[in-house]
C-alpha cells in the first residue's frame, strides 16, 4: 500500500535527481574546456567577453572602500546560497572574465524567468552525457553500482589530499585557514544562519529523502545499522571539514594575490564551484592541471550523490508495483531508463537562457528547506509516537543483538521533532521572496510555481491520512487503530521469538502478502 511519507520522500528525491544533475553538467562543461593550454575564463579575448571585461580588480577594490547604501551592497555582493557575484566589491560595469564565462558562455543568462530564450546545444550534450553515465552505472542494481562506487568514492579523497598539500603551500593560505576556523559568534543571532545550517545538514545526510532507507533495504536483516549510522556521520562531516581546509587555503591565496580581505573572495553554492575556484586556478602554476583535477573531483563526487538519489527512487518505484501486475514483469533496466529519460526532458528547461532561474526554483522549494524539515518531523512522529519508540528500539535490538542507547529514544521522541519544527517555523516567519543574485526578484507566478513544487510532496502526508481513513470501516478510533497496527511479513518471522511471533501474526492467511511495517502515514 502507498503511504504518505514514502510518497513524499519519492517526490522530493525525484525533484532532487532532476535538478542536481545540472551541477554535474556544468562541471563536465568546465572540465572539457580545461583541456587547453590557456583556460578560456582566464582572459578577456574571447567572443563572449564584453568591453567591460577586466583582469585587474586589485586597484578598484582598494579604492572602492565603502558603499553608500544597503541597496548598492545587495546589487554588488550576493550572500545567498546561490552566490554568483564577482569575487570582489567590483565597481558597476566592471566584470571579471570568469564571471562572463559563467554567465555569458555557460548559462547564457537571460533577464528573467519569463525570458526562456534558446536551448544551449553544448549544455544539452553535457546533460545527455551525464545521464548516460548515471544510467550505465546503476542499471544493473546495487551490486554493480557498489563496484563503481569503489572508484567514485575513493578517487575524490586522493584529489582532495593533492589539492590540500598544494593549497597549504601557497602564499596566504594560513590567513585563509584562520578565517575558516575563526567563528563569528555574532552570526548566531541571525535566524537565517540556523535555518541554512539545519537544512544543509539534512540535505548532506540525505535525511527525509528516503534514499538511505531504500539502499538499507538491500542489507542483511542482522546488519548493524546502528553502527553504520555513526560511521556515516563521522565520514560525512569529517570529509566536509577537511574539504574546508582545501577550499579556504586557496581562497586565502586568492585574497593575498588580489590584495583584498578574504571575505571579498569567499563564495557559496555554485559561486564557489564555478566562479571562485576556477578563478583561483588561473592564479596557480600550470592552471589547466589544477582545473582538470578539481572538476574531475567535482564530477565524481556529484555522480556518487546522483547514484544514491536515482537508485533510491527506482527502488521505491519497483517496490510500489503490485507483485502480480503486468508492470512487475518489466525489467529493471527499462524502469531506470524511463526515469532517466523523464528527468532529462524536464532538465531541458534548465539549459535554456532562463534555465538558471528554473534551477534556483527547484533548489529553493522542491528538495530543500521546509520540505525536508516537514518530512523529518513527521518521520520522527511516526516512529516515536505512532509506531512507538520502545517498539522501534526492540526491533533494532532484534536486528543487531542489543538495544541502542536510551538517548536515541529521546532524540526520536522529543529533541529531533522539536528542532525540526522550530527551524521550520523560523523558516516560515522569516520567509522572503526568492531573489537571484541579489537583484532579480521572482514574479508572483514564479513564487506560486515554487510553492507548487514544495506542496506536491508536503501534501502527500495529510492527504494520505484522509484517504486511508475514508477507505476503512467502523468508528474513527477503530479505523485509526487498524491502520496504525504494524504487521510483520513472513520472511521476517524467522527472526522473532515464538511468543513475539504469536502476538504479531494475528492472521496467518492475511499476512502472506503484507509488508514489514505499514501505517496510515
Amino acid at each position: 500500500k502507498r503511504k504518505g511519507l514514502g510518497l513524499a520522500s519519492m517526490v522530493i528525491v525525484f525533484f532532487c535527481n532532476t535538478y542536481y544533475i545540472m551541477i554535474l553538467a556544468w562541471g563536465l562543461y568546465f572540465l572539457v574546456h580545461s583541456f587547453t593550454f590557456h583556460l578560456p575564463w582566464a582572459s578577456c579575448s574571447h567572443e563572449w567577453n564584453t568591453p567591460n571585461c577586466t583582469l585587474d580588480f586589485s586597484r578598484a577594490c582598494s579604492n572602492h572602500t565603502f558603499l553608500t547604501s544597503s541597496a548598492t551592497l545587495s546589487s554588488l555582493l550576493n550572500i545567498s546560497s546561490l552566490n554568483t557575484s564577482g569575487s570582489c566589491l567590483e565597481p558597476e560595469g566592471m566584470r571579471s572574465p570568469v564571471m562572463e564565462f559563467w554567465e555569458r558562455k555557460v548559462l547564457r543568462l537571460s533577464g528573467g524567468l519569463d525570458e526562456v530564450g534558446d536551448i544551449n546545444s553544448h549544455m544539452v550534450l553535457c546533460l545527455l552525457a551525464t545521464w548516460v553515465i548515471v544510467y550505465f552505472c546503476i542499471w544493473k542494481g546495487v551490486k554493480f553500482t557498489g563496484k563503481v562506487v569503489y572508484f567514485t568514492a575513493l578517487f575524490p579523497y586522493l584529489v582532495l589530499v593533492v589539492l590540500f598539500f598544494h593549497g597549504v603551500s601557497l602564499p596566504g593560505a594560513v590567513s585563509g585557514i584562520v578565517y575558516y576556523l575563526k567563528p563569528d559568534w555574532s552570526k548566531l543571532r541571525d535566524a537565517q544562519v540556523w535555518i541554512d545550517a539545519a537544512t544543509q545538514i539534512f540535505y548532506s545526510y540525505a535525511i527525509g529523502l528516503g534514499a538511505l532507507t531504500a539502499l538499507g533495504s538491500y542489507n542483511r536483516f542482522n546488519n548493524n545499522c546502528y553502527q553504520d549510522a555513526f560511521v556515516l556521520a563521522l565520514i560525512n562531516s569529517g570529509t566536509s571539514v577537511f574539504a574546508g581546509f582545501v577550499v579556504f587555503s586557496v581562497l586565502g591565496f586568492m585574497a593575498a594575490e588580489q590584495g583584498v580581505d578574504i571575505s571579498k573572495v569567499s563564495e557559496s553554492g555554485p559561486g564557489l564551484a564555478f566562479i571562485a575556484y576556477p578563478k583561483a586556478v588561473t592564479l596557480m602554476p600550470v592552471p589547466p592541471l589544477w582545473a582538470v583535477l578539481f572538476f574531475v573531483m567535482l564530477l565524481v563526487l556529484g555522480l556518487d550523490s546522483q547514484f544514491v538519489g536515482v537508485e533510491g527512487f527506482v527502488t521505491g518505484l519497483l517496490d510500489m508495483l503490485p507483485s502480480k501486475s503486468y508492470f512487475s514483469s518489466v525489467r529493471r533496466e527499462v524502469v531506470v531508463a524511463v526515469c532517466c529519460i523523464t528527468c532529462f526532458f524536464i532538465d531541458l528547461s534548465m539549459v535554456t537562457e532562463g534555465g538558471m532561474y528554473v534551477f534556483q526554483l527547484f533548489d529553493y522549494y522542491s528538495a530543500s528547506g521546509i520540505t525536508l524539515l516537514w518530512q523529518a518531523f513527521w518521520e520522527c512522529v511516526v516512529v516515536a509516537w505512532v509506531y512507538g519508540a520502545d517498539r522501534f528500539m526492540d526491533d533494532v535490538a532484534r536486528m543487531i543483538g542489543y538495544r541502542p542507547r536510551p538517548y536515541m529514544k529521546w532524540c526520536w521522541s522529543y529533541i529531533t521533532p522539536l528542532v525540526c519544527m522550530g527551524v521550520f517555523l523560523f523558516h516560515i516567519v522569516n520567509y522572503k521572496r526568492l531573489v537571484y543574485n541579489g537583484v532579480y526578484v521572482y514574479p508572483w507566478w514564479g513564487e506560486m510555481l515554487g510553492w507548487a513544487l514544495a506542496l506536491s510532496s508536503m501534501l502527500c502526508i495529510p492527504l494520505t491520512i484522509v484517504y486511508k481513513l475514508l477507505l476503512c470501516k467502523g468508528s474513527l478510533i477503530k479505523r485509526w487503530q487498524h491502520l496504525t497496527t504494524p504487521i510483520w511479513g513472513q520472511h521476517h518471522l524467522e527472526f522473532l521469538s515464538p511468543e513475539t511471533e504469536v502476538k504479531l501474526l494475528h492472521n496467518k492467511e492475511a499476512s502472506k502478502n503484507t509488508l514489514l511495517f505499514e501505517s496510515v502515514i
